[in-house]
């Protein structure tokens, strides 16, 4: 009785031992199954972008003519031009350049104070400019309309100057670049490279092959799509951008599936904490 007790005592400790075995084989499956997961994942999200996706104006299979033609900016309703006149006598200019005055120690109003007058453009493309009238500035680059006003002053002064800025010349930059924002342009010439410099250039997770230029003209918005690693951009009318343009440069995959995995990486990690802590109650 005793001996057939002992027997039957062995036998389930074997069983015990073998369930044990069991346990821990499937658990240490399911752990590594679990790294191999995670290594998967981290494998695909930090995957290296390739030389093509990072370098600007690479070199083509076709030859691309080096020359292109500059797309200067017209000026459009809604503008603030700062305009000031010149000449070798400049008290011919007092009616055309406005001045500030103020009132002296003495009480006497004093004029002697000079600063560039600024005229919007209106809905017509017209400006007001002193003893001239309506001037129609839309559509003329400055250079042209500096031109012609020099004209339309000569007839009052003798070798005039012009002196001309668009005081709301502003960009807006936004998606994948370092610091995007709305960005005063004090030159009227201004190319989309300085303009994402502006911006701190694009972030490495920016789409060079395929930046985004919305701009309006007018009362109608047109969209442009230019690669940063093709030389043919250079050619592009959106190359040198325009007062109120707006940059958008979209995210990468990676950009996208990162934000994605970060959203869920609070999840995982405390399912990975649980399952590490089950393995290691049950390996002790």
């Amino acid at each position: 009785m005793k001996s057939e007790f002992k027997i039957l005592l062995l036998s389930n400790v074997d069983k015990i031992g073998y369930q044990n075995i069991n346990m821990n084989s499937m658990f240490k499956r399911t752990f590594y199954m679990a790294l191999s997961i995670l290594f998967l994942n981290t494998l695909i999200f930090s995957s290296c972008a390739s030389r093509k996706d990072l370098v600007y104006f690479q070199p083509d299979s076709a030859q691309l003519n080096a020359t292109y033609e500059l797309n200067a900016p017209k000026l459009q309703p809604g503008d603030i031009l700062a305009i000031s006149v010149t000449a070798d006598d400049m008290r011919t200019t007092q009616p055309f350049n406005q001045v500030s005055s103020y009132q002296g120690n003495t009480g006497a109003i004093q004029s002697n104070s000079p600063f560039i007058p600024t005229y919007a453009i209106d809905y017509n493309g017209d400006i007001d400019f002193p003893r001239i009238g309506k001037v129609k500035l839309a559509g003329k680059t400055r250079t042209e309309a500096m031109e012609f006003l020099k004209q339309e002053v000569s007839q009052f002064i003798i070798n005039p100057g012009i002196s001309m800025e668009i005081r709301n010349f502003r960009v807006t930059i936004l998606g994948e670049v370092k610091t995007p924002g709305n960005f005063a342009v004090t030159n009227d010439r201004i190319t989309l490279l300085e303009a994402l410099g502006m911006a701190g250039d694009l972030t490495i997770n920016g789409v060079r092959q395929d930046v985004l230029v919305i701009r309006e003209q007018n009362g109608i918005k047109q969209e442009y799509r230019l690669d940063l690693t093709k030389r043919e951009t250079l050619n592009s009318p959106a190359y040198y951008l325009r007062q109120n343009d707006v940059v958008y440069v979209e995210p990468n995959g990676a950009r996208i599936q990162s934000s994605r995995y970060t959203q869920n990486t609070s999840v995982f990690v405390s399912i990975a904490g649980v399952i590490i802590s089950v393995i290691a109650v049950l390996t002790r």
